[in-house]
């Protein structure tokens, strides 16, 4: 069976509302089963990468006081870096881990060297191991475990070394 059938099976079984369908023939099986009534949707995480402000220094005595609760005093973000963006390169899901209960490929703060693996996006019940196309540290994980994403969903950023 090559993909040019098994791309017009998938239509059929769409236009039909045909839910969940499995074929053997000889060696080959195909199992194709669809979402339900309920579909979730996921929305993309906002990217809060910011340029702040340049902070203005203003004396103490010309402070205006505030009526919101003190913050803790925070040093002063740094200036824009430059982050590497690891995206998608298929649609699928997203693990985290090569296996449930193993521990994460990366977590943030991790240093990765050039083609260490990140993740794994599961296509098709193929699973494809994303790698890092540049070294340096996690900075976020812009994708939860198991979570469906799409072609280009920004999954990692990396600060490069």
């Amino acid at each position: 069976m090559n993909q040019k059938e098994i791309k017009e099976l998938i239509e059929f079984l769409i236009e039909k509302d045909i839910a969940e369908f499995e074929l053997e023939r000889g060696d080959v099986k195909l199992r194709v089963k669809r979402g339900g009534a309920h579909t979730v949707a996921h929305a993309r995480p906002e990217v809060p990468y910011v340029v702040p402000a340049a902070p203005v220094a203003v004396p103490a005595s010309q402070a205006a006081p505030t009526s919101s609760p003190a913050a803790p005093e925070a040093a002063p973000p740094p200036a824009e870096e430059k982050l590497h963006i690891v995206k998608s390169p298929i649609v699928g899901t997203f693990y985290e881990a090569p296996s449930p209960g193993a521990p994460p490929f990366v977590k943030v703060g991790d240093t990765v060297e050039l083609g260490q693996v990140l993740c794994i996006v599961e296509a098709m019940k193929l699973l494809n191991e994303i790698e890092s196309d540049v070294a340096g540290e996690i900075v976020k994980k812009m994708a939860s475990n198991g979570q469906p994403i799409e072609y280009g969903q920004e999954l990692f950023a990396i600060r490069p070394k």
